[in-house]
């Protein structure tokens, strides 16, 4: 189906979400009509997020709001879908666009399988009306669900279309880029000639992908990292429940901005704690990058005094490759909870592999060598 039927058939003026690989074609389309647009399109900091502000939109004007986000972002919509836009409480009606990952019998990644088999569950559980999207899905079939639905959100429920891989179509080509000069693999390859047989603990995405292969060129163990393959925006919360637990241990969390954003809060709790031993990397092209480049709002904000306000005793950014081996060095052999955002470009290699270890694999190795 052509995204820009979908868009069309559901006629909503206002939509809010977190990127997501299946739905590139969507967010694609949003980009190329409207860029971010606080009157029709905001990229939020995470589905909970979208949920509220769309809740806020429908408030403000009494028309229908869109949410958008992957399947793993189910988890962050449950509260504010449950007390909040549920016809029990405040009965607001709301879209949400689903992108299915990990659905039965289609290969996907690890972290997507659990997911993907409760995909479907999980909305109707929450009482929000699903139709399911695929390749053959026609026109004439949407328009059919969409009268129902509406019928649904008259009556202050919400509803769900679900996305299958590869549904939506002829979308606009959008490039995204930014000016900075460092590469993100090229950055990771820095940190590890520093960080040694120190413990690092690394994001969802690409970051986690190009540090596994990072090891493998320099022919060094894996033992040293635990890949954060799901779980976006919680590396930071991993990385300080190590560093706490093994004070006598450096511990590097290599974190993306769109997942530094997703759950910022962490911050406070960190720098509350304070771990001396702890290192907390924010490699920063603001863009949601892994799944397709669309921008983060991490251009517009100071995050080195956000880390400071939040306790975090020494905090820098950088935009060079001397300026992050400076800072690198310097945090490597202090004493004290160190910030460093690096400012890179958007980009990888098209031949960018997947880790060869399973999570289990990973977690195996990672806790042997840690209580060596």
């Amino acid at each position: 189906m052509k995204v820009e039927s979908l868009v069309n058939i559901i006629n909503s003026d206002f939509y809010t979400g977190v990127p997501d690989s299946q739905l590139k074609a969507l967010c694609d389309y949003l980009m190329d009509k409207y860029g971010i647009d606080s009157n029709h399109h905001i990229i939020a900091a995470n589905e909970g997020n979208c949920t509220a502000i769309a809740a806020g939109y429908h408030l403000a004007t009494g028309k229908i709001p869109v949410v958008y986000m992957q399947n793993s972002g189910e988890g962050n919509i449950i509260n504010p879908v449950a007390s909040l836009l549920n016809d029990k409480v405040y009965a607001i009606p709301v879209v949400f666009i689903v992108g299915w990952r990990g659905e039965p019998g289609i290969h996907d990644e690890p972290q997507h399988i659990y997911q993907g088999e409760v995909t479907v569950k999980i909305l109707e559980d929450m009482d929000i009306k699903t139709y399911v999207i695929g390749k053959e899905t026609t026109e004439d079939d949407l328009v059919a669900v969409m009268k129902d639905f509406h019928r649904v959100l008259e009556n202050g429920k919400d509803v769900a279309f679900v996305i299958r891989k590869g549904a939506l179509t002829d979308a606009p080509v959008v490039e995204y880029k930014n000016d900075n000069l460092m590469a993100r693999e090229e950055v990771i390859q820095h940190i590890l000639k520093v960080s040694g047989e120190d413990l690092i603990i690394s994001t969802t995405g690409k970051t986690s992908r190009e540090l596994f292969e990072t090891r493998v060129i320099n022919n060094q163990s894996h033992k040293y990292d635990f890949l954060t393959v799901g779980s976006m925006g919680h590396s930071s919360s991993i990385a300080l429940g190590v560093a706490l637990n093994k004070p006598e241990k450096r511990i590097w969390c290599i974190d993306g901005d769109g997942s530094f954003l997703m759950h910022m809060g962490a911050m406070a709790v960190i720098g509350s704690n304070s771990p001396r031993n702890m290192v907390h990397i924010v490699i920063n092209n603001s863009a949601h990058e892994s799944v397709g480049g669309v921008p983060t709002v991490m251009n517009d904000i100071d995050v080195v005094a956000i880390a400071k306000a939040c306790g975090y005793e020494n905090a820098v950014s950088v935009e060079d490759y001397e300026r992050l081996d400076e800072e690198l060095l310097k945090a490597k052999d202090r004493e004290g909870l160190s910030f460093i955002e690096i400012k890179c470009s958007i980009g990888s290699r098209d031949d960018l592999g997947r880790p060869t270890t399973t999570p289990i694999e990973n977690k195996i190795s990672f806790m042997s060598f840690l209580n060596e």
